[in-house]
Parts: C-alpha cells; sequence; structure tokens
C-alpha cells in the first residue's frame, strides 16, 4: 500500500497563500536549496493529484516553462480531483492569482517562458470525481511510488480533514502574513506529528518533514 504525501510551502503563521490567494511573498523567499528540495520530492512521485484549480494554473504554466522543476513537473502523470466529470479543455481564464503571481515573478527575474510547449503530461488526465476518502484509498491500494499532493488551499484543508495525510512535506517560509489561506483550519481536534527531518535552507526556509503519529 503506498503513502499519501502532501507537500505544500506555507507561511511562519501557516498560510499557504494570501487572502486572494497571492503567492508572490513565497516566490520571492524562494532560493536554489528549497527548488532542489522540492525537485528531490517530485521525482520520488509516482504520480501528483491536485484540485481542479492548481490544475489549471499548472497547465497553463509548467509545458512552457524554463524553470528546474518544469521537468518532472510535465513528466510524471496526474490526476485531478474534481466535483465534475470533465473540465475544461481551454483553461486560462479558470487560472488564479498564484498563475499571475508565478508568471509575473518569472518574468522580473528575467525568466522568460518557452515559445514551444515541452511534451508533457497535462492532457487527457484523469478525473477523480467520487467520494475523496474512497479516490484516495483506491489509489493507495495500487502499487507505485508514493502519491504526492501539490493543493490547492480546499483541496488540502480536506485531506488534512479526512486524516488522509501519510506524511507531510512542508517548506515553512520566513515571513507572517497576519491573514490568509490556512492549511489547518479545518481539523477538528489535535493531530500529533512526529519529526522526521528538519532542513534549513539557504533564505530561512525550514524544510520539514512529519509523520501523523
Amino acid at each position: 500500500m503506498r503513502k499519501l504525501v502532501l507537500q505544500m510551502r506555507i507561511s511562519a503563521d501557516g498560510f499557504v497563500g494570501g487572502p486572494k490567494g497571492e503567492i508572490d511573498w513565497l516566490l520571492r523567499t524562494m532560493d536554489e536549496s528549497a527548488i532542489s528540495w522540492i525537485e528531490d520530492t517530485l521525482w520520488q512521485a509516482g504520480v501528483h493529484i491536485m484540485g481542479s484549480r492548481t490544475f489549471y494554473d499548472m497547465k497553463n504554466y509548467w509545458p512552457t516553462s524554463s524553470n528546474q522543476l518544469a521537468k518532472p513537473m510535465n513528466e510524471i502523470p496526474k490526476i485531478v480531483f474534481s466535483k465534475k466529470d470533465q473540465i475544461e479543455t481551454s483553461t486560462l481564464e479558470q487560472t488564479t492569482q498564484a498563475f499571475k503571481d508565478a508568471t509575473r515573478l518569472d518574468l522580473e527575474n528575467g525568466i522568460n517562458p518557452l515559445t514551444k510547449e515541452s511534451i508533457s503530461t497535462w492532457t487527457n488526465v484523469p478525473i477523480a470525481s467520487g467520494d475523496l476518502a474512497t479516490e484516495i484509498l483506491a489509489l493507495k491500494e495500487q502499487e507505485g511510488k508514493f502519491i504526492l499532493a501539490h493543493g490547492g488551499a480546499s483541496f488540502a484543508q480536506s485531506l488534512v480533514r479526512l486524516g488522509l495525510i501519510d506524511e507531510y512535506r512542508l517548506l515553512i517560509h520566513p515571513v507572517i502574513l497576519g491573514k490568509g489561506l490556512p492549511l489547518f483550519s479545518s481539523v477538528a481536534a489535535p493531530t500529533y506529528l512526529q519529526l522526521e527531518s528538519s532542513t534549513i535552507l539557504k533564505t530561512g526556509i525550514i524544510a520539514n518533514i512529519y509523520t501523523p503519529t
């Protein structure tokens, strides 16, 4: 039985995005060591799962990205979790503030999009539209490397609330937002975690791996 890993980048006060989903604070505190840490996790995964809003952002961003993470993001299979049985084929209008922030900051840092899409797995993506816990359990029962969940915020909150996460990989950024999209707001009772490893990265980001006890 394979495990479900949730990888999220969060602020020091527990938010995964600003009040409108902004992630400029997150991208401005990233460095090479954090990107390499994320890349290592991406390549370990057998499949990436995400909510539909995150899918729209990533489908429009990664196939033409020259970012270091583009290769694993484009090559590893995906599954989209959506209440609908199908997703829009034209998705640019469905993107969020996170997509806008990532695109804008890439240009500010001199990272230009590729003129041609790379070969990717963003088309004909399977859609899981049934009961969330049932769908996740079915995936866990399959053979292969672990399942990696990316978000967005509401999808991650649902996974946490239902106790489906087997391992948390959290990049804690050295910034306090004060308000925004929380990761753990839907937890009904305390969840105790065991710290498996902790790595301090260059810009003060702390990469922690936890397992629920």
